[in-house]
């Protein structure tokens, strides 16, 4: 297969649509030919604020094609407070859901990615905001009044996602109505051609008002029963669903290059608008449509007769539809005759009209056809359009689930989305290259998995358990390299060390805990304590370990050459455990596993030697053969003392007899460490034949669990880069809902029960307890109940943004009739240093009741600044 220079790979995929929230459900839906319309009863409709005389009307279609549970979101894993979730438009919320599972499914971690990814994506009406927030936002003050701007306008979609998940191309908000996803689609790949980023994250999300149904009047879009009839004779129109969708776009060369999961190719994209020469602002155009599909077709060099599906815009109405295959018709004129020969079909007679996602949904649904190699049904058509003449056209609506007939060259397909007002977009597909089969790869690969508590890393490698068993023929080395790379680490992880990818399955399976390494990461990423025994390994380790690590076969040189043994190292790791000890902690400390102190006794003092730069390693090697050293440095790391147990002082370090190697095991070290804070990891097997490349990703496992840093490309490298779709983050979401009329800005306190009538004017302790429990419970509100963990925690660390604090501060303002500086927060981010700052400005101390005066007044410390001057 050519690659061409334009060509863009998609490379990741995740979605939320309406009986599907996931990528392989949405194609179980798909292949299945299943509609996934919920018919609500006349009790849900009233719950949901639907009048009971609109029930009454026999043209309200109590349908609609909806997604679950858009009231619940992980507001802590990006950082929102609960009063900030709270009002953020949902649209938002599930889209930054989807963006970081697309990234996840591409096996990318933007922190740890260096090129730039842009973000292309647009949103629907903000009904949540109209329905749900409107009296607060009529009511709100000037700061809860931007807020609440800022959290539901869709000029922040796109520089939300890219603040949130730390993307630094291209943030750009999309909207053009239904062709919204194929337009973001086709700005993301020129943004690619032209170099502007390296990866783009594009997508579209709409979403209705929960749980209602809607009004059917003839002549309009919407079904008089809640079925889209594409290209039916039967057809009166589609019905309006919610979901989302985004996918990961990259250069197909790179993507080649660094082994990325290619889902299909985009071979070539246009747009355009009809203008005004059409019937009415919101009709469609036969010339338009044509034009745009055209114009893709030439833009990705292809002939018409090479395509063998459509994805149509298909909203099921009777003029729409003869509109849409007369342009297409018209477009596929203009390199081919043939009749008959292109599958023709809409997504929206499974799932509805998603509106501004719409085109995302059509897209996915083809770059899954196309990587299956399978046509899925068109729902819902008997007989055409009276007003279509299928016959004497390329096309005919495929019907059935089945084998994607394989032509000359590689399956292609178009996709069309058209939005009202005009802009069109028309997008050109071709299946993925061809995957290459994995060179073989190491014996062991460590797995690893990290969640945000307990329960979802269980529910993580439940998952991924089940995705290993499912699809036993994944490559190991590939789901090595996804997780390690392609996740964020969070404090809750696993670790395991596995031959195979069944073998990987199995142990997570049955949660095999002598194999699974399970360990709270500590906040600070402090590395492990290394101890050191000296000890050797047998010959099949250290030549495995030799032949497959890098940094371990350099380090194992280095000591080769510093005993005058040139080319003869492998002669050495068997003759000096010292030697292998020193490799092994080599690789460790290659692979970014920085130790933050060394424990050793016997020849391992030797090792702690050279690795803390205490001896040059010719010494230290020497006196793991028994010679005395010459005088030490000073060591670069903490070292403990074997003999007195404690941590080596400067002075002790200086002493030869410190670093005698013939002193037993420390007592008591690991309740030493214990004690510290500290994690202790043995470099010496705890088995028979077991220090080869499975101890070693062990080692390496169980520092990570613990919080060390771990360079993945270090211990993949010499490894083909290799990534594969594998299961993604375990959302841990709580409710962030207001309903319809409530949570008004509630009025002004009366002077009489402001804050500041509580104060004593003889006691000022009192006072600032009673401003300290008044900011402990107006924060505690905004977290969503959680309580501050001390009065010395950063608030900004917690997630609390200026906005949220100028607000509190200026209730705060109210309570003490006090102008309180609306930034003291910025410059004192703790609670203890914000009020201890207040208590100065205004010195707590009038008598009850009287307010201070804000004008003129000077605090304490500017006083005494003005004093020294």
């Amino acid at each position: 297969m050519t690659v061409s220079d334009s060509d863009v790979a998609i490379i990741g995929i995740s979605c939320r649509f309406p009986g599907a929230d996931s990528v392989d459900k949405f194609w179980d839906v798909l292949r299945e030919g299943r509609e996934t319309l919920t018919r609500y009863t006349d009790e849900e409709l009233l719950a949901a604020g639907v009048p009971a005389e609109r029930l009454a009307d026999p043209r309200y279609v109590k349908a609609g094609q909806t997604i679950p549970d858009v009231d619940l979101f992980d507001s802590e894993l990006f950082r929102f407070t609960h009063d900030e979730a709270e009002i953020l438009d949902p649209q938002h919320r599930i889209f930054l859901e989807c963006a970081l599972e697309a990234l996840e499914r591409a096996g990318y971690d933007p922190d740890r990615h260096e090129g730039h990814i842009g973000v292309y994506a647009g949103a629907g009406m903000n009904t949540y905001l109209l329905h749900n927030l409107g009296e607060r936002y009529r009511s709100a003050s000037s700061v809860d009044h931007y807020r609440l701007m800022l959290a539901n306008d869709k000029d922040f979609l796109a520089t939300r996602t890219s603040y949130k998940l730390n993307l630094r191309g291209p943030s750009i908000n999309i909207n053009t109505a239904c062709s919204t996803s194929l337009v973001a689609v086709h700005t993301a790949c020129l943004a690619l051609l032209s170099g502007e980023c390296d990866m783009a994250l594009v997508g579209a999300v709409h979403l209705g008002q929960p749980g209602q149904g809607y009004q059917y009047q003839e002549g309009m879009i919407f079904s008089p029963d809640g079925h889209c009839r594409a290209f039916d004779a039967e057809a009166q129109g589609t019905v309006i669903g919610s979901g989302a969708g985004v996918v990961v776009l990259k250069r197909l060369k790179e993507a080649l290059a660094d082994g990325d999961w290619i889902h299909a190719v985009v071979k070539g994209s246009a747009v355009n608008n009809d203008g005004s020469l059409k019937t009415g602002y919101t009709a469609p155009s036969i010339a338009g449509q044509a034009e745009v599909i055209a114009d893709a077709q030439e833009v990705a060099d292809v002939e018409p007769d090479s395509i063998g599906y459509v994805e149509a815009h298909g909203t099921g109405t009777p003029l729409g539809d003869p509109i849409e295959v007369a342009a297409l018709t018209q477009a596929f004129r203009q390199g081919t005759e043939r009749t008959g020969f292109c599958a023709l079909g809409s997504v929206k007679t499974n799932i509805g009209h998603l509106d501004t996602a719409a085109g995302m949904a059509g897209l996915v649904k083809t770059a899954l056809m196309l990587e299956h190699g399978t046509l899925v049904p068109s729902l819902h058509y008997t007989r055409p359009n009276p007003d279509i003449d299928f016959a004497a056209g390329p096309f005919y609506v495929n019907t059935e689930t089945t084998a994607w007939p394989a032509a000359d060259g590689p399956r292609r397909a178009g996709v069309s989305s058209f939005g009202i007002g005009g802009t069109n977009a028309h997008v050109v597909l071709q299946e993925p290259p061809v995957r290459t089969e994995a060179p073989r790869g190491r014996d062991r690969e460590l797995l690893v998995l990290s969640a945000r508590s307990e329960a979802a890393l269980k529910q993580a490698a439940t998952a991924l358990a089940r995705h290993l068993k499912q699809h036993p023929d994944l490559d190991l080395g590939a789901v090595a390299q996804t997780l390690g790379l392609g996740r964020r680490g969070h404090a809750h992880r696993l670790a395991l060390v596995a031959r195979s990818t069944r073998d990987a399955a199995m142990a997570l399976a049955v949660g095999d805990e002598e194999r699974l390494h399970q360990a709270v990461a500590g906040p600070d990423g402090a590395g492990p304590v290394l101890v050191l025994t000296g000890e050797g390994a047998d010959e099949a380790d250290t030549d495995e370990l030799y032949r497959t690590v890098p940094a371990y076969r350099a380090a194992a040189d280095a000591c080769a050459a510093a005993l005058g043994r040139d080319g003869r190292s492998e002669a050495v790791l068997r003759e000096h455990g010292a030697v292998h000890e020193y490799a092994l902690a080599s690789a460790l400390t290659a692979w970014g596993v920085a130790p933050a102190a060394l424990a050793a006794s016997g020849r391992g003092t030797a090792v702690a030697a050279a690795l803390a730069g205490a001896l040059p390693l010719a010494e230290a090697l020497a006196l793991a053969g028994g010679e005395a050293p010459a005088r030490p440095e000073v060591p670069r790391l903490p070292v403990l003392n074997p003999r007195t147990g404690r941590w080596m002082t400067e002075d002790e370090s200086r002493l030869p007899d410190s670093w005698s190697a013939a002193v037993a095991p420390v007592e008591g070290l690991d309740a030493l460490l214990a004690a510290e804070g500290r994690h202790a990891l043995r470099l010496a097997p705890t088995e028979e034949g077991a220090a080869g490349l499975a101890h070693l990703l062990a080692l390496a496992g169980q520092a990570w669990t613990h919080g060390a840093q771990l360079d993945f490309r270090a211990v993949h490298e010499g490894s083909d880069p290799r990534r594969v779709p594998l299961p993604t983050h375990r959302f841990e979401r709580r409710r962030h809902w207001v309903e319809p009329g409530g949570h008004a800005t509630a009025a002004a306190p009366a002077a009489a029960d402001r804050l500041l009538a509580r104060f004593d004017a003889e006691d000022p302790a009192h006072n600032v307890e009673l401003v300290t429990d008044y900011l402990v419970e107006e924060i505690g509100k905004v977290l969503g109940g959680r309580h501050l963990a001390a009065l010395e925690t950063n608030l900004f660390d917690l997630g609390l943004d200026s906005l949220v604090l100028i607000e509190v501060v200026a209730k705060l303002s109210e309570e003490l009739d006090f102008a309180v500086p609306a930034t003291s927060f910025v410059e004192f981010p703790t609670i203890r240093a914000f009020v201890d700052n207040l208590a100065e400005l205004m010195e707590f101390g009038p008598a009850q009741g009287t307010a201070p005066a804000a004008a003129g007044r000077t605090s304490r410390r500017a006083q005494r600044a003005a004093a020294r001057q």
